[in-house]
């Protein structure tokens, strides 16, 4: 094989989890390269809630990966299959949508995938073109193709039926509609994330009864929330939207752990791997500040989404609020003014939010905390019983939610 077919297989498994079979992508690329056609590389994308967050960017990305190597990439809306509802993951039958609805979160998608993808080399298509026009027969003709046996094989199917939980016919009919689409683009590869990994080898399956050669099936890792330990999900509220403001993002980057800087810097990033792990072995040797890595990271990302202006920006307005304990320069500022009686009465966080902040009752500013919606000197405050003492340190910006922000100081005179 030719030095041209290795780079781009090198390019191509960056950050990718599992590719079925590596033999069948050098195969098609060297026939790309030699009869300078494009490999017609599809991925799916129900619109089940309106906005791209980073989890969606890593597949994305790899999209781009390809469209950088000249081939055609198609990002396929599933307005069909997402009146189905994705069963990969669920312990539940997914709630329905209407056709209107799903159609409204396409359109935001369009909008936001042009952040990573090229507008000129994106091809959007629709699966209800097709899916949309199968007659009854045609169905049956599909569904004869496939066992119930390998269908009911799949985790999530098995562990429903083992709890008593109901799985419904159309959610069985997912993965022969998502291979469907496979067959009617002539897919020669599909993405997808590792959680769609039994959904695409359907594909390759449903391409052979078509007399067609299979496609090859890429997967990449899912994508931990800023708690690290759950996938990003809107629905757990550990996401970063990729239309977040810039400087909203920076502060959920800044708040991640450092293992976690890591992993994002693999998978959100073009940064080689070997220079994340110079820089993991430079941090465990106190040669480089973690926190520096972590603010390199989140400019990176912002430049993508809003550019590099705006991660300057975004950058000096953290070190204004963290660093040098300002309010926000678009916030009017709170002053609280603590004396020496509040430096007595004043122990813990609860008291203060009350006493100071405004916060209703001691119960509203525990489940505020709980919540994670306070924060203490650029801290989320966890512990409803965390200590402050006013009398040492009487300066301190409090944020409650998103966009309340007081500053304590000893009061003058």
């Amino acid at each position: 094989m030719s030095k041209a077919v290795e780079e781009q297989l090198a390019y191509l498994r960056k950050g990718c989890v599992e590719l079925i079979q590596e033999d069948e992508l050098r195969t098609k690329i060297a026939r790309s390269l030699r009869d300078k056609k494009p490999l017609t590389v599809k991925v799916g994308f129900d619109p089940t809630a309106p906005d791209i967050h980073l989890g969606h960017t890593v597949l994305l990305r790899k999209m781009k990966h390809f469209q950088d190597l000249g081939h055609d990439v198609i990002f396929l809306i599933g307005d069909f299959t997402g009146l189905i509802g994705d069963p990969s993951g669920r312990s539940a039958t997914r709630p329905a949508m209407t056709h209107d609805e799903i159609l409204k979160n396409a359109e935001t998608y369009k909008a936001q995938i042009y952040k990573i993808l090229s507008r000129e080399k994106t091809i959007i298509d629709f699966n209800s073109r097709w899916l949309g026009k199968l007659t009854s027969f045609e169905i049956i003709h599909l569904t004869a193709k496939y066992t119930v046996a390998r269908l009911l094989e799949r985790d999530d199917f098995t562990k429903r039926l083992k709890e008593g939980i109901p799985v419904s016919v159309h959610e069985i009919l997912y993965p022969l509609m998502q291979a469907y689409d496979s067959v009617a683009l002539r897919a020669d590869v599909e993405l997808g994330g590792t959680d769609q990994k039994f959904n695409l080898l359907v594909g390759r399956d449903i391409q052979r009864e078509f007399q067609q050669e299979p496609q090859v099936v890429m997967t990449t890792p899912l994508l931990e929330g800023l708690d690290g330990v759950e996938k990003m999900s809107k629905s757990l509220d550990n996401y970063v939207g990729i239309t977040d403001p810039a400087k909203e993002i920076f502060g959920k980057i800044m708040s991640i752990s450092d293992p976690l800087m890591y992993r994002y810097y693999e998978l959100l990033t073009d940064v080689p791997m070997s220079q994340v792990e110079a820089w993991k072995r430079e941090a465990n040797e106190g040669k480089v500040n973690p926190r520096d890595l972590k603010a390199g990271l989140a400019k990176s990302i912002i430049s993508d989404f809003w550019g590099k202006k705006e991660a300057g920006e975004a950058a000096e307005e953290f070190d204004r609020v963290h660093r040098h304990r300002k309010v926000p320069a678009d916030i009017d500022q709170n002053v609280i003014e603590i004396s020496v009686e509040d430096a007595i009465k004043i122990t813990e966080i609860v008291t203060l939010l009350v006493e100071k902040a405004k916060v209703s009752s001691r119960g509203e500013a525990k489940r505020l905390i709980q919540q994670g919606g306070v924060h203490l000197d650029g801290q989320r405050v966890d512990d409803i019983g965390l200590k402050v003492d006013l009398a040492k340190q009487p300066d301190h910006i409090i944020k409650i939610g998103k966009r309340k922000f007081y500053k304590t100081e000893k009061k003058k005179g």
